[in-house]
């Protein structure tokens, strides 16, 4: 059985995760379009700044996060200022988990957006179709199934991620410890196996569950596409 606080670890990594992909999901719709629609100087550049929190050690990624918005960081110092604190809370682990799945959500809902003919919109637009008015009527709906897998991608890579999110916000019980840090706090102890072992089950459980529900709203998405 699982106690109080293996399920406050649940609790938090599914808030950590939902949060890290509500609040992230806009920008990397924003940037997987500006990536696959435009070409300019440094192109490849930004790119590559997306997709760097990928090959960076996550560790490293955690201790740049903490140098930035920490309490004394450049931007966490200017935020604290105002009530708003990421380092050692919850929410820090939302922005960890958040960076860490941007590039993967990215990644896919570029792929989706170079997919589809431009030539759509343009025919939207001489038919009278502003620019958002043909991405969020035309583009928007072809592009759902990489959005969604895209998501899938992100909310998968937040409830996993450990290295940038023990570093940036510790493993505190009930305030930053997620499944993958109450994990490995068992393992760290002698006779945690089997604790350890059942949140192993329980995360798997979850990310099927995750799956089988992607896999479903997407052919939803593929019909009514169809239809």
């Amino acid at each position: 059985m699982l106690d109080a606080a293996a399920w406050d670890a649940l609790a938090l990594s599914l808030q950590v995760s939902a949060t890290a992909v509500i609040c992230s999901l806009p920008l990397a719709i924003a940037v997987a379009w500006f990536l696959a629609r435009r070409r300019f100087p440094g192109h490849a550049v930004l790119s590559a700044m997306v997709h760097l929190p990928l090959v960076l050690p996550p560790v490293v990624t955690g201790y740049l996060l903490l140098l930035a918005f920490g309490r004394n960081g450049w931007i966490g110092g200017a935020l604290a200022e105002v009530g708003i604190v990421f380092a050692f809370r919850w929410t820090g682990a939302a922005l960890a988990a958040g960076i860490m799945g941007f590039p993967l959500m990215v990644r896919a809902i570029r792929l989706s957006i170079e997919a589809v003919d431009p030539k759509l919109e343009e025919a939207a637009a001489t038919l009278g179709a502003g620019r958002w008015a043909a991405f969020a009527r035309v583009t928007l709906p072809l592009i759902g199934p990489g959005i969604l897998a895209g998501t899938v991608l992100g909310f998968a890579k937040a409830m996993g991620e450990f290295g940038a999110t023990i570093t940036f916000v510790a493993n505190i019980p009930g305030q930053t410890q997620t499944l993958p840090s109450a994990i490995y706090a068992f393992l760290s102890v002698p006779g945690g196996e089997g604790s350890a072992m059942r949140l192993v089950v329980l995360s798997a459980s979850v990310a099927i569950a995750a799956v089988l529900i992607s896999e479903w709203l997407a052919r939803r998405m593929a019909a009514r596409v169809r239809g």
